[in-house]
């Protein structure tokens, strides 16, 4: 999730006169849906009727993201009654998230039942540890090198005006 102030969450709606509202909608279920989350498209938020069905399940993704921190009964009647304070209440569920400060990562995300915690939780798997046995080596990703890969056997590109020649 990305981090965002929730004082601009607060007052841009204000501003913008509603439009910033959507536009946040729209960003953060990519973000959740990126995550595991299940919200349907976000055309549905200007279908009457519709919308607060939408906002039900976008309140269920919340709950899902922040490993059930936020409760999606909650969040519902905060977004969908209170409108930008809502969001900006959400939002700062989100930026915990951002921040890793979700307790207890993909455990938590475990034994609350979900299928798969956010990539970012994500770590490699472990064998479970016999009783007396060493603990399992710490997983670190393979180092990234910072130079481009030249591909071999390749000519250089030809200039516009020149025949190619084989």
């Amino acid at each position: 999730m990305k981090h965002r102030n929730p004082v601009a969450v607060l007052l841009l709606p204000f501003v913008t006169f509603g439009i910033y509202s959507i536009v946040w909608y729209v960003k953060t279920k990519n973000e959740m849906n990126r995550l595991g989350a299940d919200i349907p498209t976000a055309w549905l938020l200007i279908v009457p009727i519709a919308n607060i069905w939408w906002v039900w399940k976008y309140s269920e993704g919340v709950e899902r993201i922040t490993a059930g921190k936020s409760n999606s009964a909650l969040s519902f009647l905060l977004m969908y009654l209170l409108g930008s304070i809502g969001q900006m209440v959400v939002q700062m569920s989100f930026n915990e998230v951002a921040a890793g400060g979700v307790a207890g990562g993909q455990a938590s995300y475990a034994a609350n039942g979900y299928a798969a915690a956010p990539q970012q939780f994500a770590q490699a798997p472990q064998q479970p540890a016999e009783f007396g046995a060493a603990p399992a080596p710490s997983y670190a990703p393979p180092a990234q090198s910072q130079q481009p890969v030249q591909p071999q056997n390749q000519q250089p590109p030809t200039p516009p005006n020149q025949p190619l020649v084989q």
